[in-house]
């Protein structure tokens, strides 16, 4: 037997085949942000500047000018919001409001995305252990054939039977409910 190259070593062990599918995965989130609508585009740039030390300190100074001027700590500044800070209190709640919705959009459309790569892998997974099952089975006959008994190996036995996705989901469910 000859000496195998890189590209046909790559290629019998399915390297290159793992790596088309990280790709196909990666490529969803890609596909999603492409499709994104204008509110969901606007949510994400916005969640990603409010997650930001420039928004923090931005939000720092303006509240500790606020705090100064209607303490009367800043001279010939006219007090607009005299404490308890009532315009204060509105401005914050409402921006705590609006926070909170864009960071919520842009979670319900990172959580679309993670379901469909969980779903993705989940059936990428079924197809690997049917091939793993066959693979098993086909070493199996191997040994068999070349005289290995191996009727008494039980664990070998559960392994080489065929998985079944929807048994699985069922008992699942059992034992969430």
């Amino acid at each position: 037997m000859g000496k195998l190259d890189r590209k046909t070593f790559f290629n019998l062990f399915g390297f290159e085949e793992v790596k088309k599918r990280e790709q196909i995965l990666r490529s969803y989130k890609a596909k999603a942000d492409a499709k994104r609508t204008f509110a969901e585009k606007l949510a994400d740039q916005m969640t990603g500047s409010f997650g930001s030390m420039t928004f923090l300190v931005l939000n720092v100074i303006f509240f500790t000018v606020w705090l100064l001027i209607n303490t009367g700590r800043i001279a010939g500044a006219e007090i607009f919001d005299p404490f308890p800070f009532v315009l204060l209190t509105m401005v914050v709640s409402l921006e705590a409001i609006f926070l909170a919705i864009f960071v919520l959009i842009s979670q319900n459309r990172a959580a679309k995305i993670e379901d469909i790569r969980e779903e993705v892998e989940l059936q990428i997974n079924i197809i690997a252990e049917k091939e793993v099952t066959k693979l098993m089975k086909m070493v199996a006959l191997l040994l068999e054939k070349h005289g290995i008994d191996l009727q008494e190996d039980q664990e070998l036995q559960k392994m080489l039977k065929t998985v079944s996705a929807t048994e699985l989901e069922k008992r699942l469910e059992k034992e969430i409910s």
